[in-house]
């Protein structure tokens, strides 16, 4: 079985595209095989984007992997300035096509985890791959501390029956965490540096 969060050329492209519209705004996307949620925006990503506030966000923003780039699409059409990343080419791929069909610009590159991450960044923002698994998706949280500026913040998604509550337990030895959403079993968690 192959999985979207690794870089697997032998699965067939069969590209389509859908539209959603968030907070308000409608966004076409570009989706394909072996890229999350090819079928359209899933529900952990909406309830993650609807709980932004974005009249409160500023800075520079990390997307951490983005697949086929609905959050940091989203928060460039904000007029934010916006990282993407993903370790799937196919991913960066329609990232940046998705870009131009919805008039933004975004820097989006392949990073293993943040192996080509230089920059500090006000926010990380994230709907992190579970299926890595527990190991790796604590490198992806607790990594982000270290590329987050002194007053950024973590914000990210993740559903109960995922472990969001025994997560953030254990994050919260190292963030100050505030549940921004609650939603059908998803949690979006904002996590400060203490």
């Amino acid at each position: 079985m192959s999985h979207y969060f690794i870089n697997d050329e032998t699965v067939k492209s069969e590209e389509q595209v859908t539209k959603a519209v968030i907070q308000g705004q409608l966004f076409t996307f570009w989706t394909d095989h072996n890229v999350f949620s090819k079928n359209g925006l899933d529900f952990g990503t909406r309830t993650l984007l609807e709980s932004l506030d974005v009249s409160h966000l500023k800075g520079k923003i990390l997307d951490f992997g983005c697949g086929y780039g609905p959050i940091g699409i989203f928060l460039a059409k904000q007029n934010l300035t916006v990282d993407m990343i993903d370790v799937n080419q196919r991913a960066i791929h329609l990232s940046l096509k998705n870009a131009k069909v919805n008039g933004v610009e975004v820097s989006v590159f392949e990073s293993n985890l943040y192996e080509h991450v230089k920059d500090q960044y006000d926010y990380i923002i994230t709907n992190p791959p579970i299926r890595v698994g527990k190991k790796i998706l604590y490198e992806i949280l607790m990594g982000a501390k270290d590329h987050l500026k002194a007053d950024g913040q973590l914000i990210f998604v993740i559903h109960k029956d995922q472990g969001a509550k025994t997560v953030a337990r254990d994050l919260s030895t190292v963030y100050e965490i505030e549940i921004l959403e609650k939603n059908k079993g998803f949690y979006v968690f904002a996590c400060k540096i203490r």
